[in-house]
């Protein structure tokens, strides 16, 4: 396989050693404030366990790609997309719904007053849209009312980021958060950190995406990811050409069909003996008492 410079930070093993990590936290920290643009400055956060368990047994689980905890309970769950999912927009709420949930007491009842922690969930969406005639690429989704405009209730926020709307060059990056996005979609493609994004927080990433920093473990692990991303689209795109091939089979086919059908009809019409009919169309006797 191909081995580039740096590696995919959208692939799932990629993600976690960037982000996922005690030592690199300042990395998730620094990307979360700058998609957050102001509504939240996060200190400090820590991880939590991504594998999330419902309250009662027969709850099924969900696994996240990434959980964190913010210095004042703010619950934030990252998700990467890579392919187009009908349902993205209900998981999206399913899951962000969990955290919301699980604030309960359990156990013996307690006093609560539903006093609850912001919840935000950061889609990071690689090679769709959420809505394809919205070519914005990141927009955030809150409660409000729709007779006034005005945001109900902003403790439960999505923020979608839709990449490939993104298309800022080196010269068009005006922010922070520009850099990030740019970062993201584009690392693969580069042989070394350019100018531009020359801050101690890029110059960091950089290293850390380093192929050849990997140890021997995680090269292993990547490399399988990546195959296996690339034996699914081969799968995606032959079962895409057989489908064609299996649909002008059967155009054919029922082509052939309506044709027997019509000169069974016109035989018939004509008063032609049934066994001359069955013996020139190949349909049943059944089939040509319906006619």
């Amino acid at each position: 396989m191909e081995i580039k410079r740096y590696i995919d930070p959208l692939n799932d093993i990629a993600f976690k050693k960037i982000f996922g990590s005690d030592p690199n936290k300042d990395l998730l920290i620094d990307f979360l404030n700058q998609v957050l643009r102001g509504r939240k400055n996060i200190v400090d956060l820590i991880y939590n366990k991504n594998e999330h368990h419902g309250i009662a047994k027969d709850e099924g689980s969900v696994s996240f790609d990434l959980l964190c905890t913010g210095d004042k309970g703010e619950r934030f769950l990252i998700e990467v997309q890579r392919e187009r999912h009908a349902n993205f927009k209900e998981r999206s709420i399913y899951y962000s719904s969990r955290l919301v949930t699980e604030q309960a007491p359990r156990g013996k009842m307690k006093q609560w007053n539903y006093d609850l922690k912001e919840v935000y969930l950061i889609a990071i969406l690689e090679d769709f849209d959420i809505d394809p005639s919205d070519k914005e690429y990141l927009f955030d989704v809150c409660f409000y009312r729709p007779d006034t405009g005005k945001i109900f209730y902003d403790k439960l926020r999505h923020t979608y980021i839709q990449l490939r709307n993104f298309v800022k060059t080196g010269k068009d990056l005006d922010s922070n958060l520009d850099k990030w996005l740019h970062v993201l979609k584009y690392i693969t493609q580069m042989d070394k950190m350019p100018a531009y994004l020359r801050k101690p927080i890029f110059k960091k990433m950089f290293d850390i995406a380093e192929y050849s920093n990997l140890t021997k473990e995680e090269r292993m692990k990547y490399d399988a990811s990546v195959k296996q991303k690339w034996d699914n689209y081969s799968a995606l795109e032959t079962a895409k050409q057989d489908g064609k091939i299996e649909g002008k089979i059967e155009g054919k086919i029922e082509g052939k069909i309506e044709e027997k059908l019509e000169i069974a009809r016109k035989m018939k019409l004509k008063g032609f003996p049934v066994e001359e009919i069955i013996e020139l169309s190949g349909l049943t006797a059944e089939e040509i008492e319906k006619l």
